[in-house]
């Protein structure tokens, strides 16, 4: 890393650009080892698609060491220049202090701070113990991500309060923006966070579906972490139009996606909402349509009926946008051998 804690906001103010996808892990045949020439490509893959980085998933069966060995082959893959978000979603805030730095000696320039399912808090000073001890525990420039998700709406209606991101923004310089998802579905967080924190730290937005319209009237200049990149270059495309004073070409663009648009939203409606957790194998087949490894994901993992498959497919092929044509049973074989 070429930033020290104190710099870490103004190294995040220059290099959190564009849009930022996401990683997932793929496997030998038999689950005992990575598929590390999948990940290569897949690493690979992000770049040729215009994508300025990538959120190294850990919300899959990896160990610590196991996600440092993904983050050497993104890093070696990818170049010095190629952003690669740690995922602090492991299983306990000692285990994610040791993977985070376990993933900066290998190649992680920046964080994303999740909070796991054994972490109940009921009070804000008990989130606020967690996060400063994660950012004490590491030195890596960290995004903070305020997400219904974790329950914190039992503490406020929010989630992350503006009263709450203001102690934690004065009191941890390496928090260095904010994943803005209060009260998602819809804005309220991204728009709140925007209007008080926007000079101080990167404010994300990252779904896509709402990024490009809001880019009429918020000046953002990165997008990320999301599995926008399913829908191949449009969305590096779009945001980079938008960024530049060509918002009318922007949604030209997202218009004519909306048909992928539609079937994301209503295949990961099924699932999401209920369990408050991303359907990773969804995702992972999402990535194979456009191009990536695929593959199955080490068990325990979801299943993706074989009519949300056809949906997602159909959505692609209505919209225009690259799709394989290989048949699904493929998927979970995964495209390039280890």
């Amino acid at each position: 890393m070429d930033y020290t804690k104190s710099e870490a906001r103004a190294w995040a103010r220059e290099n959190f650009t564009g849009a930022v996808a996401v990683t997932h892990p793929s496997y030998t045949p038999d689950f005992s080892g990575l598929n590390e020439n999948a990940i290569r490509h897949d690493v690979l893959r992000l770049k040729e698609l215009g994508y300025k980085g990538t959120l190294l998933v850990a919300e899959v069966n990896v160990t610590p060491e196991e996600n440092a060995r993904i983050t050497a082959i993104a890093r070696e893959a990818a170049g010095p220049d190629f952003a690669l978000f740690f995922h602090a979603i492991f299983g306990t805030l000692e285990e994610n202090i040791h993977a985070a730095n376990l993933a900066a000696k290998a190649g992680a320039d920046r964080a994303l701070l999740a909070y796991p399912a054994s972490f109940w808090p009921t009070s804000y000073d008990e989130i606020f113990d967690y996060t400063k001890r994660f950012t004490d525990g590491t030195d890596l420039a960290t995004m903070l991500f305020p997400l219904p998700a974790w329950g914190f709406e039992r503490i406020h209606p929010a989630g992350m309060s503006v009263d709450f991101v203001r102690r934690v923004l004065d009191a941890m310089p390496s928090i260095v923006a904010i994943k803005a998802e209060q009260g998602y579905p819809g804005i309220p967080g991204v728009m709140e966070m925007y209007h008080h924190f926007r000079e101080e730290v990167v404010i994300s937005c990252p779904i896509e579906a709402e990024t490009i319209p809001l880019m009429s009237q918020l000046d953002f200049q990165f997008s990320g972490t999301a599995n926008t990149h399913w829908m191949g270059d449009y969305y590096p495309r779009a945001f980079e139009l938008a960024r530049t004073g060509q918002w009318e070409e922007a949604m030209k663009l997202y218009w004519k996606v909306q048909p992928a648009r539609a079937a994301n939203t209503a295949v990961s409606s099924t699932s999401t909402p209920g369990t408050n957790t991303i359907n990773r194998t969804q995702w992972k087949y999402q990535e194979w349509l456009a191009g990536f490894n695929g593959g199955a994901l080490r068990p325990p993992a979801a299943k993706l009926p074989d009519r949300f498959m056809k949906q997602l497919r159909a959505g692609l092929e209505a919209s225009g946008l690259p799709v394989t044509d290989s048949p699904d049973e493929e998927f979970v074989r995964g495209r390039i051998a280890p």
